[in-house]
């Protein structure tokens, strides 16, 4: 009989503030409640311009300590409009993370354990050549179950109604949103 105490389960959710981790990070929630086990919201971010240019500047050093304070609050306005006053239901962990999203994902759900539960957002041919998928890196890099959490039907009514404002175009009545829809994910 072994005196090894079980090591407890985890769900890590990456959080960025879109509509899309906000709706990973409501599944996140359910699916801990569901295993027992803690929640770990994590938010990542890098210096403008990446690691390399931040090497090279000095003033990225003295910025540092900000950026990790904008991405703190950002966190934590995340996590009030998705929990509000009332929290998830299960023990939180929320972390701020230097990295790239994928990678830092993939570091921090690092036990055979955890699950890890990413927004697996729409992507215009454009922003596939010029940011590489989070969600993809996660699947092909995680060591632990990897749950991609397609967007919310929200988000899709709101990205067709982005789209013709981009060009200026007339909205339809059906392209306005409802006002007594809510606004904020389902819990």
């Amino acid at each position: 009989m072994s005196d090894v105490a079980p090591v407890p389960a985890r769900v890590v959710v990456g959080v960025s503030g879109s509509l899309g981790s906000l709706t990973a990070l409501c599944r996140a929630a359910d699916e801990a409640r569901r295993r027992d086990a803690s929640l770990w919201p994590v938010l990542t971010w890098e210096p403008p311009g990446g690691e390399l240019a931040a090497r090279r500047s000095p003033a990225s050093a003295l910025m540092a300590g900000e950026w990790q304070h904008l991405a703190r609050e950002r966190l934590l306005a995340a996590l009030d409009d998705v929990f509000g006053d009332s929290g998830p239901g299960v023990p939180m962990s929320a972390l701020v993370v230097r990295g790239a999203p994928g990678r830092a994902l993939v570091e921090t759900a690092d036990r055979e354990t955890d699950v890890l539960i990413v927004g697996a957002g729409r992507r215009s041919p454009l922003h596939r050549a010029l940011a590489p998928s989070v969600s993809r890196y996660c699947l092909a890099h995680a060591t632990c179950p990897v749950l991609a959490v397609p967007p919310s039907p929200l988000e899709s009514q709101l990205t067709a109604v982005h789209r013709r404002n981009i060009w200026r175009l007339r909205l339809d009545a059906g392209d306005v949103l409802d006002e007594t829809e809510p606004l904020r994910p389902e819990v």
